[in-house]
């Protein structure tokens, strides 16, 4: 869900295009995962599953979305979250309840013959739960695509990342990752191109902030960008009722954080909050290593195991792999 910064940010975000963006990407696993559970369907709204009921629109997601990144010189290391902070709990718990909702509102769409509300409801439903992480990662190793396992937050652990120069940015549609402080931020890279937005088709580009960039244009430092966050709400807090993103900046600007964030009904304290987001928990255990596809397990796990054709498979590996003079991990660095 993120914080909801959008409207300090427009004239902030740049267009650069993909041929622009190269290089190695942190992507927040957990945000593609959900993307393709919840965009990859059948016409029914139900994701793709196997003979056994297993789920595999992840798994179609990561071998064809993988490829086409790598066709556009952009390697990606997909960052998995850990365990959460206690204070992201409450956020959790009313995620996991809108997802048992429209798991029973698609039971009755479908009982009713209402096909457009049960894709719906079926969409919203959509749980990144242990096996879906699991099967990822395995299919990520045989693809020779390197994942990070965060020992918290994902976007944290990518911003941290940046900040080492061990990626050229990270991927996430949460603008959390300029608090945790991301030094440059790509957008729409996992689902960029044609989409279905409150039933218009349109076109979806990628979008570049550079945090540095960012801060000066709003003449802020990052703690007060965190703090202006925290007046409006993030996944930790529920901000002050009625404060805005341009409310929320003026009343950074003028020295009233500490009085204005009293009136939020939150029981983590403020500046534990800030110091959250200034100095979270992260990881320098972590290896970045290109290899080549192991094709044999690719198809075993994904035709084997989970019925994929072999032409559809092959097609995916070719792209990841044959494409003549392809830029490996190796050659960013």
């Amino acid at each position: 869900m993120g914080v909801a910064l959008r409207a300090l940010l427009d004239g902030c975000i740049e267009s650069p295009g993909w041929d622009s963006i190269g290089g190695v990407a942190a992507v927040d696993a957990y945000n593609a995962l959900y993307q393709f559970l919840s965009g990859i369907r059948q016409s029914d709204g139900m994701p793709l599953m196997d003979d056994e009921g297993r789920i595999t629109s992840h798994l179609s997601g990561l071998l064809f979305r993988t490829a086409n990144l790598v066709e556009k010189n952009i390697t990606p290391v997909y960052v998995f979250d850990g365990k959460p902070p206690a204070f992201k709990m409450e956020t959790l718990e009313m995620r996991r309840q809108v997802r048992e909702n429209a798991a029973a509102e698609y039971e009755r769409a479908v009982k009713e013959g209402d096909s457009e509300s049960a894709r719906k409801y079926a969409m919203a439903s959509s749980k990144v739960d242990a096996y879906v992480k699991d099967s990822a990662k395995e299919l990520l190793t045989a693809l020779g695509i390197p994942w990070i396992q965060a020992p918290s937050e994902g976007e944290a652990q990518s911003a941290f990342m940046t900040q080492r120069g061990d990626v050229t940015y990270a991927v996430s549609q949460d603008y959390d990752s300029l608090l945790f402080g991301c030094e440059t931020l790509v957008r729409n890279v996992t689902i960029s191109g044609k989409r279905r937005i409150r039933g218009k088709v349109i076109s979806v580009y990628p979008e570049r902030l550079v945090l540095a960039d960012t801060l000066a244009k709003l003449e802020l430092t990052r703690e007060e960008l965190v703090q202006a966050a925290l007046l409006i709400g993030t996944d930790y807090n529920s901000g002050v009722s009625g404060v805005g993103p341009k409310t929320a900046l003026k009343i950074v600007r003028a020295g009233n954080f500490a009085e204005r964030i009293s009136e939020a009904e939150n029981s983590a304290e403020p500046e534990e909050l800030v110091q959250y987001f200034l100095h979270p928990e992260v990881t320098e255990d972590y290896e970045i290593v290109s290899r080549s596809p192991d094709r044999d397990k690719v198809m075993e796990i994904l035709c084997e195991e989970h019925g994929f054709t072999r032409e559809r498979v092959d097609a995916g590996l070719e792209r990841l792999g044959a494409k003549k003079g392809q830029a490996t991990l190796d050659a960013w660095f």
